[in-house]
């Protein structure tokens, strides 16, 4: 059986892969429905090569700023390399992982993710993650691909078959009661694809909001 480590290597070998690739590998609409805006700080979560961590650069201005997180060196390579030709200085790009981004507590306005939670072993850990680094009242915007049924674990354990976005997706009632049980409020669907075949299974992406709850006052009930 494979072992986490293998699957985290599969991973990041095909990224590292695809740095220097025009290919997609976005399933939904996350950084567009997010709407950072002016002195925010974000955090994209496996940014690849960079191209929402950029943009999000650019809607947050100079007295906002932008962390980009990925396990792939080539891909924090490329989004560095893309800021420093493009003259963007409100952006830095972090080696971390999903659920370590070695970021600073309650640092974000807004947490984004494309295509890249799937891949996680332990996504509760990831979620907690997203809850961490956020502020009080701050919001998630994720989009990522769901099962129609569990995935058989012959795929689960498949480091080729998890790299490749699909054998380690949850089944929607999985994900929405994660988010839940970590404790997001006002968990919303933004977007959803009719189901299709990926690799062995059927899934559909979807594009999922929810936010940190605000701190109650000591005096409240």
């Amino acid at each position: 059986m494979a072992t986490i480590a293998d699957k985290n290597h599969h991973v990041a070998v095909r990224y590292d892969s695809l740095a220097e690739s025009a290919c997609c590998l976005s399933c939904g609409g996350a950084r567009d429905l997010a709407r950072p805006v002016l002195g925010e700080i974000c955090i994209d979560l496996g940014s690849g090569r960079g191209t929402d961590a950029l943009a999000m650069a650019d809607e947050v201005g100079a007295q906002g700023h932008v962390y980009g997180v990925d396990a792939a060196e080539k891909m924090l390579a490329r989004g560095r390399r893309d800021a420093n030709k493009l003259g963007v200085e409100n952006v830095t790009f972090c080696a971390g992982t999903l659920d370590n981004t070695s970021l600073n507590a309650g640092i974000a306005d807004v947490v984004i993710s494309n295509c890249a939670i799937n891949h996680a072993n332990d996504k509760e850990a990831v979620w907690r993650e997203v809850f961490r680094v956020l502020k009080p009242g701050g919001r998630f915007v994720v989009s990522d691909i769901y099962s129609l049924r569990e995935v058989p674990k012959l795929y689960r354990d498949d480091p080729e078959a998890v790299a490749q976005c699909w054998a380690g997706a949850s089944t929607r009632d999985e994900y929405l009661a994660t988010l839940a049980r970590v404790g997001f409020d006002a968990i919303e669907i933004l977007e959803e694809s009719e189901p299709y075949k990926k690799g062995e299974i059927e899934v559909a992406s979807w594009t999922v909001r929810g936010f940190r709850p605000e701190k109650k006052c000591c005096c409240c009930s």
